[in-house]
């Protein structure tokens, strides 16, 4: 039996939404059209103006809601926090002019050639000045978030919408005759406390939440989440819509959730899966397909409002190109972008149908260009954004883009997770190379058979880990009287160009450099040795800050150094000071251009090591900051004395983490000689 239309039980309407969120995205990428149209298309066939196979109910609505403040939360988290901060004149440049033009057309167009009164020209023109951003999700998939263009046009998202609900707000309150200074006082102090309040609030809150509470992770996943919705709930007390509160929510948490981490992996999976389709969903249903039909003025309407949309966040996308140099693929990527409209311009129009400046015709035409303008918003963004991500990659060598990484640790070392998240890091995200992860079982006669089965259940553990972050694991357990001679025979074996081992900054005098085992396995083998101390959680991490001898640079494996600090950089969106020690700093700024150009980093010239000591003793070694090392072996360039001790220097005194970045060296004859 088929049940009555339009379908009302709970489960067949969670059902029917699945099936949309996984047939439709497919079929439309036969046409080479972006999935999401496809969402919207459907929602527009099956809802209550079409087929009418389901309501637009207050269920759909809700979820809708949600997964439009998850989508601007996701955007906050993915952008890189410190380009967006030093680049803030790009996203307030072009959300100004993506405001400014398309208000001004949109009035002259409503009042003078719509006869729409003076306050209902302006309601009309803030319904396109504002933007919504639709074709996230494919500049997401394209990796291209956080190109330069793509940062100020998503930055430039909260203010156009911001001013334009102030528009709305100044309209109705001026209709209700409150538009007075007490007004405009009202909304600025809560604006302020608003955003002051959870600037200074939330960061410190969720640090200490991330460094106590991290036994389950669901617990994580729960905090996230009320972070974001409590924010985007308080920024609509506050007087402005909850996606604003949701994106600041992202920008604060932006630093404490690595791109790489199971947690963002938690994340993007559940909004990918579930909120940001009902979002699009719920867009769909709202179209009316009768209009399209009927023309008329409702017709006319329409194509006022997304004729002048299109123009102006052109133009406003071509002016912010010519200020900063932005190339056309990146200026129509931004313009795609800007493209998008629904939420701030549906609340506009029906805000302003109750308060009876528009009528129905306005509505449905405002639904009609929303249907439009979604199917042509991810077009662009995926035809010109597929561009700029092929620029974008073309600048890294791909040497150097895909490293194969081995993790090694003690079955016993309490800082396996630590160390793994460290390795997410600097593993190239865009390739399908497993994760190697060692541990080497010393060789105890009559016991042995024990301790392998232990590190291989210990390991397992780590296939679990990583697989939260959707990264394949590869574990390997060597039985071996010598620890370094089994690390070094795995490296061999797999192929291995950058090692990740553990140090616990234990250390007695016997050991020339860290440790006899690391001791033995930088001689043993040429490949990126990183020594790493870690002790607290890397999404902790302020500030880096990164040694630099002099000579280093003539050192053949220093790219790879280079390359390592930009992918720690960006993983815990956390700016690096680089210290150069008897160098040329303008020579350091060069190399990190080329390998590294999206790395927020500035330099300081030391007059010797002594300066530099002095300089890390006045820091003190604070818990949230990285300190890492561009060591070089001894006899290679850049090795000097003093790296010798180095390292058991800043441990005796700092209580943040450090770093040892060993660059690779030419291969040599007597790597086997420890076998």
């Amino acid at each position: 039996m088929f049940p009555a239309l339009p379908v009302n039980e709970p489960i067949l309407i969670f059902a029917l939404s699945m099936l949309i969120f996984l047939i439709a995205p497919l079929l439309l990428k036969l046409f080479r059209l972006p999935g999401m149209i496809g969402i919207i298309i459907v929602g527009a066939l099956i809802g209550p103006n079409a087929l009418h196979i389901l309501d637009r109910n207050d269920t759909i609505i809700l979820l809708g809601e949600i997964g439009l403040v998850y989508l601007m939360f996701i955007a906050g988290l993915e952008i890189n926090i410190n380009k967006f901060i030093e680049k803030l004149d790009r996203s307030m440049v072009f959300g100004i002019l993506s405001f400014m033009i398309p208000q001004v057309v949109g009035t002259v167009v409503g009042y003078y050639l719509l006869d729409l009164s003076f306050p209902a020209a302006l309601l009309f023109a803030s319904v396109f000045a504002s933007h919504t951003l639709l074709a996230y999700p494919v500049i997401k998939k394209l990796g291209i978030v956080n190109n330069e263009a793509i940062t100020a046009a998503v930055g430039g998202t909260i203010l156009t919408d911001t001013l334009a609900l102030l528009v709305l707000a100044g309209v109705v309150s001026s209709q209700e005759g409150n538009l007075d200074m007490s007004f405009w006082i009202r909304l600025g102090a809560g604006l302020a406390l608003f955003f002051v309040g959870t600037w200074f609030a939330v960061p410190r809150i969720a640090r200490w939440f991330f460094s106590k509470l991290t036994e389950e992770s669901y617990f994580e996943f729960l905090f996230v989440l009320a972070v974001a919705f409590v924010i985007a709930y308080l920024a609509e007390v506050a007087g402005v819509e909850p996606i604003i509160g949701a994106f600041l929510a992202g920008l604060l948490l932006n630093r404490l959730i690595p791109n790489t981490s199971p947690l963002m992996n938690r994340i993007e999976f559940v909004g990918n899966a579930l909120f940001i389709p009902f979002f699009l969903l719920s867009v769909g249903m709202l179209v009316n397909i009768h209009a399209f039909m009927e023309g008329g003025y409702q017709f006319t309407l329409a194509l006022w409002l997304t004729g002048p949309l299109i123009v102006t966040k052109l133009t406003a996308a071509w002016i912010t190109g010519r200020i900063y140099g932005y190339g056309n693929d990146q200026v129509m990527s931004m313009f795609g972008l800007s493209l998008g409209q629904a939420a701030a311009a549906l609340a506009i129009v029906l805000i302003g149908f109750e308060e009876g400046f528009f009528g129905q015709s306005m509505i449905n035409a405002v639904v009609m260009m929303i249907l439009i303008i979604g199917i042509i918003s991810p077009h662009i963004v995926e035809r010109y954004g597929g561009r700029v991500s092929l620029a974008d990659n073309a600048t890294y060598d791909p040497a150097e883009a895909s490293p194969r990484v081995l993790v090694t640790f003690s079955i016993h070392s309490v800082y396996k997770p630590l160390l793994l998240d460290l390795a997410l890091m600097i593993r190239d995200q865009r390739s399908d190379e497993p994760l190697h992860v060692l541990s080497v079982v010393k060789r105890d006669e009559g016991n042995s058979e024990k301790k392998v089965a232990e590190a291989e259940r210990i390991l397992q553990e780590t296939i679990t880990y990583a697989a939260c972050a959707e990264v394949p694991v590869d574990t390997h357990v060597r039985l071996n009287y010598n620890v370094a001679s089994g690390i070094i025979r795995a490296v061999l074996e797999n192929r291995i160009s950058t090692v990740v081992i553990g140090w616990d900054g234990i250390h007695s005098p016997k050991e020339s450099i860290i440790g006899s085992i690391i001791d033995q396995l930088l001689l043993g083998t040429e490949k990126l040795v990183l020594v790493s101390m870690i002790r607290h959680p890397l999404c902790n991490t302020k500030e880096i800050t990164l040694i630099l001898p002099s000579g280093i640079d003539h050192n053949s494996g220093f790219y790879s150094v280079v390359d390592v600090v930009g992918r720690v950089s960006r993983g815990i969106s956390a700016p690096v000071k680089a210290l150069v020690v008897e160098g040329n700093s303008t020579t350091y700024e060069g190399i990190f251009k080329k390998i590294s150009p999206d790395v927020t980093i500035r330099f300081d010239g030391l007059t010797g090591w002594s300066d530099l000591i002095n300089q890390l003793h006045a820091k003190n070694g604070t818990r949230d900051e990285l300190i890492i090392i561009a060591n070089a072996r001894r006899d290679t360039p850049g090795w000097h004395p003093v790296l010798q001790s180095l390292p058991k220097r800043i441990s005796s005194f700092s209580k943040g983490n450090l770093l040892i970045a060993y660059p690779h060296t030419e291969e040599r004859a007597d790597t086997m000689e420890l076998f």
